[in-house]
């Protein structure tokens, strides 16, 4: 059975402990989109680590990692990634490279900072990883696929038009230095030679999976608002992160997809530029959730910046979940509430006087303001707990009315950031 794990929001949800955790029933672990721009924070047996390019199921023996095509491929990242693990003493995952995935390269980084700094206080507050520039140059066909690679003639074929294109860019707009091509074929190549060893007909390889009846999971990067056509553009990432393009980025059959696991945080936060409703203003207030929350507090797993917290916005996570095809949820971060003794949630929005529960585009969004429901807190820890009819009755209260607003079941409750800390509805 093929699942997808996804995020309802923002991103930052939990996506890496769910996707480590249900990796323990599962054969095959692939990441189908997205790049090094994200992190998804995993604390295990081996220690406490933050993945970037790798799937988040890589400290099982068992199971095969897979690299989609859909992926921006980092390749000297993804080798340092590995090489990490194996210095923790994690054993050395197996891991395939879709022959397919596009490589991310060092001028796609430095088109991203030089952007940013040209766009000055109107900018996306990207990440800096060369994501939209990656994506950009894939589909406007000047990206370069892992099968090019071994076509010494058309790589440099490509580089020509990749330089003749970039450098006017580079002298023009942003006044840079210019890219050489003889650098560029010579990083290419020890490219390739880092690569070669997990390079896979993956959309092959998947479909021989799928009917042998393995168990295959989709791991998205980001959540539903931070996609580029049905979340808060321009504010959004630059590939899909829903579990629709998981077909695409994995190379299956739509119809393969049976279980959507969504992850709601039990809160909002965000990192980056962007409509947001139910961030909360008060700084104070603000640090002190961001303090409490996830494992080492609100912080970005790749660029440490301090994440923008808010109240839980029913209207936001309800649409996520829809548009991603939610068929169950995962509530996650529930600890983190226990220190208040009250909890607003983001109800519905208020625009022009009119309150809306449907998620809104973004031109209309700018002008929602939250309206929000106070529910009584449970003020205590909740970590340990193992079965949910044990959670205080406040706790359990909310847990129920986000079920209600969500529409969608919560089978699973995160109550800390380990493994084994979860507790399963029946």
């Amino acid at each position: 059975m093929v699942t997808a794990i996804v995020g309802a929001s923002w991103g930052d949800e939990g996506k890496g402990k769910v996707t480590d955790m249900l990796s323990e029933q599962s054969d095959i672990i692939v990441r189908f989109q997205g790049g090094s721009n994200a992190g998804h924070t995993i604390i295990n047996n081996y220690g406490r680590f933050a993945l970037h390019l790798l799937p988040s199921g890589v400290f099982y023996d068992h199971t095969t990692s897979i690299i989609g095509n859909g992926v921006a491929l980092n390749i000297p990242y993804l080798a340092k990634e590995i090489n990490s693990l194996i210095e923790e003493g994690v054993p050395k995952p197996k891991i395939l490279v879709s022959d397919r995935a596009q490589i991310l390269m060092p001028y796609h980084i430095a088109f991203d900072e030089y952007e940013e700094e040209r766009l000055g206080k109107n900018s996306f507050g990207s990440t800096k990883s060369g994501i939209a520039p990656f994506y950009s140059d894939k589909y406007a066909k000047i990206g370069i696929q892992v099968s090019e690679l071994f076509d010494e003639e058309k790589l440099k074929e490509k580089l020509h038009r990749i330089c003749e294109q970039k450098n006017v860019i580079l002298e023009h707009l942003y006044h840079k230095p210019l890219l050489d091509e003889g650098e560029l074929l010579g990083l290419l190549k020890e490219y390739r030679e880092i690569i070669e060893p997990y390079i896979c007909d993956v959309s092959a390889y998947l479909r021989e999976a799928i009917a042998a009846g393995k168990n295959i999971l989709l791991e998205g990067q980001l959540g539903s608002l931070k996609d580029p056509d049905h979340g808060i553009y321009p504010m959004v990432t630059s590939s899909s992160p829903l579990a629709g393009y998981g077909a695409i980025g994995a190379g299956i059959p739509p119809y393969e997809i049976k279980r959507i696991v969504t992850v709601v945080k039990a809160y909002s936060s965000a990192v980056g530029a962007g409509e947001f409703v139910s961030e909360i203003l008060d700084e104070t207030e603000a640090e002190e959730l961001r303090k409490r929350g996830g494992d080492k507090g609100e912080y970005g797993a790749t660029t440490g910046r301090p994440r923008r917290v808010g109240w839980f916005d029913a209207v936001a996570n309800r649409y996520g979940c829809a548009i991603q095809g939610a068929t169950e949820v995962v509530l996650t971060v529930l600890d983190c509430l226990g220190y208040l003794k009250e909890i607003p949630v983001c109800v519905g929005y208020e625009i022009d006087g009119k309150v809306r529960k449907d998620f809104p585009v973004t031109v209309e969004l700018a002008k929602a303001k939250p309206v929000f429901e106070v529910l009584p807190g449970w003020e205590c820890d909740i970590r340990g707990i193992k079965e949910y009819d044990k959670l205080p009755e406040n706790c359990r209260k909310y847990v129920e009315f986000i079920e209600q607003e969500l529409g969608v079941p919560i089978t699973m409750v995160s109550n800390g950031p380990k493994r084994e800390e979860i507790i399963y509805r029946k």
